[in-house]
């Protein structure tokens, strides 16, 4: 007979793909945002 698969497995592996994804946003829209305020900054300069 097979065991039962532990749930807490697949629960931290979901938290952990929520946050990881999450922090990835978060890195690329910061990232995102620097350089468009660097692209501001020099037409304003113009």
């Amino acid at each position: 007979m097979r065991e039962a698969l532990d749930p807490w497995t697949f629960v931290m592996a979901a938290y952990a793909i929520g946050v990881g994804g999450t922090a990835l946003m978060v890195g690329w829209s910061l990232i995102t945002m620097k350089r468009a305020e660097k692209r501001r900054d020099e037409a304003r300069k113009r």
